[in-house]
């Protein structure tokens, strides 16, 4: 089993439904893709911004309940970031952030196999400027670099600037997992399988994987072959998380796969559809789960083999 660090936002969600009513559940796009992977037996780091106040506390006791190591550098903001998560009568959330970020000072372990970002902290300014690309240059000899964009508008600033930003991070990564709701944003009009196509051979990607909901996920591999799987049958309650934990999903897989790390390199750089396809199917059984029931609550690695 490898070691994960994950790098980027813990939050509390504030859910309000369709009916009006409130609830509260810990968060954030980096956070969730590490409560999953703990979730499921592996051995999981993150590195975020959180307050020692009562909401960082509830999100500490929350991740570490599961498995998740947190930083100790990652508790030293003024107050604990929140979203407010409105979700309508389909099930699909739609997000207002208040939000502080701070990338805290790191040092990757020479165990660690897979390093992922993504979300909001990934294109937030950081001191000194470049920060989080350095890291994952520096950890790209030993570990398998992952991003999952995970946009969200309404705090990113221009378009035009985060197309730039995110094609920089794509350009570090190893697998990037994108949403076609994302590449939408980004590239309005286009098809987003040429996108991810570009991606892949541009940057030279082992793998580029398109999630489209109840379509089910797509992937685009570095020999150009495209593999689609069906999205598991199942009755939505809301879509919190579901990205996050398909994220997950698939580092474990990969990862269980002997696909992760310095080890894993030529391997994930060969995949084939096989291979792609089994992966994509674990990680789409995790997200079914996610989205069966509120919040952003993953299934135990027990729960999956049931």
């Amino acid at each position: 089993m490898g070691r994960f660090l994950m790098i980027g936002e813990a939050l509390v969600d504030v859910v309000q439904a369709a009916d009006g009513a409130r609830t509260c559940h810990p968060g954030g796009s980096p956070a969730n893709v590490a409560l999953t992977t703990a979730r499921l037996g592996d051995d999981t780091r993150l590195l975020t911004w959180i307050a020692p106040d009562e909401l960082g506390a509830v999100v500490r006791e929350h991740l570490t309940r599961a498995g998740v190591v947190v930083l100790p550098q990652s508790v030293g903001a003024t107050r604990t970031s929140t979203a407010k998560a409105l979700v309508d009568d389909t099930g699909a959330a739609h997000y207002e952030f208040d939000l502080e970020w701070t990338l805290a000072p790191a040092a990757v372990d020479p165990d660690t196999t897979v390093v992922h970002t993504g979300s909001i902290a990934a294109l937030a300014p950081t001191s000194p400027p470049g920060a989080l690309s350095a890291l994952l240059a520096a950890a790209h000899e030993r570990a398998t670099i992952t991003y999952d964009p995970n946009l969200r508008p309404t705090v990113m600033g221009p378009v035009d600037l985060v197309r730039g930003e995110v094609e920089r991070l794509v350009a570090r990564a190893d697998v990037v997992k994108v949403s076609d709701e994302d590449l939408a944003w980004l590239y309005p009009g286009s098809d987003p399988h040429d996108v991810l196509g570009r991606w892949v051979g541009d940057h030279a990607l082992a793998m580029g994987v398109l999630t489209r909901g109840a379509q089910g996920p797509s992937a685009i591999l570095r020999s150009g072959e495209r593999v689609d799987v069906p999205a598991p049958a199942v009755t939505v309650v809301d879509t919190i998380g579901a990205g996050d934990s398909f994220m997950g999903g698939l580092l474990h897989a990969l990862d269980q796969d002997g696909l992760t790390g310095a080890g894993g390199r030529d391997r994930l750089a060969a995949l084939t559809a096989g291979e792609a396809r089994a992966v994509l199917a674990v990680a789409a059984r995790v997200a079914a789960v996610t989205v069966s029931r509120a919040g952003a609550n993953p299934p135990t690695l027990e729960e999956l083999s049931a």
